[in-house]
């Protein structure tokens, strides 16, 4: 495994993360900023095939090419392209003390891909953070999202309302629904989601390295929960 390029973050801490934590649960259940969270706590890379795939394109790259025409038609990208930018980004330095996976892998195939890559690269085995909360409170969480559309603040309708209807706090701006947060959207990727990732969830179960966390509770004791897991890791 390579050694150069460590973060300034990675150096201040005798923790050191040393393998690769994927994330592992439905939009909107809150492994996007807890998948944030530990990277930046071990200063590893956070790394999102979603994100990844947008900055091939941004930057015109051949892979960049080949993925833009299938994305923009709505489809997902092939396992080889992905798999191929998965195994090219964490040979770079920055990923030399681990990295953070949010959104990857997404089914069996590329788990079993991903184990190789790890091997071959001299990392430990996945560690999985599974999220687990209840469809119905989920659902409520997705749609009672609004966003201020002057700042971007979120907020939400159920359990983080504005002081004011409608009304952002900070400068006043109209707050709206996303149009991909609406009930008929929303339900409907969620049952798909369920779908797609139980074969993963059973998998890595079977493997005996995925964790379950309640990600019912708060942002900072989900929080805890993770670095729990992590922390007492083999």
């Amino acid at each position: 495994m390579k050694t150069s390029g460590l973060t300034a973050a990675s150096t201040k801490s005798a923790e050191q993360l040393d393998r690769a934590v994927i994330f592992l649960g439905p939009p909107g259940a809150g492994k996007g900023t807890q998948a944030k969270e530990l990277a930046g706590r071990y200063g590893v890379p956070h790394l999102s095939t979603g994100d990844m795939l947008r900055e091939h394109i941004a930057k015109g790259t051949p892979l960049g090419a080949k993925a833009k025409p299938v994305m923009e038609r709505g489809e997902l990208v092939p396992d080889s392209l992905v798999l191929k930018m998965v195994a090219n980004r964490i040979e770079q330095a920055d990923c030399s003390h681990g990295f953070v996976f949010d959104g990857f892998p997404r089914t069996v195939a590329q788990a079993q891909y991903l184990m190789i890559l790890l091997r071959q690269n001299g990392y430990k085995p996945a560690l999985v953070v599974h999220f687990v909360i209840d469809p119905a409170l989920l659902l409520r969480r997705i749609t009672g999202r609004r966003m201020c559309k002057m700042g971007g603040e979120i907020y939400n309708i159920y359990e983080r309302p504005p002081k004011s209807d409608l009304r952002c706090d900070n400068d006043g701006g109209e707050l709206e629904q996303r149009p991909d947060d609406r009930e008929e959207i929303v339900a409907p990727r969620l049952q798909a989601y369920e779908r797609q990732t139980a074969p993963l969830v059973a998998y890595y179960r079977r493997l005996g390295r995925l964790h379950d966390v309640d990600a019912a509770k708060s942002v900072e004791e989900v929080k805890q929960q993770v670095l729990d897991i992590v922390r007492g890791a083999r």
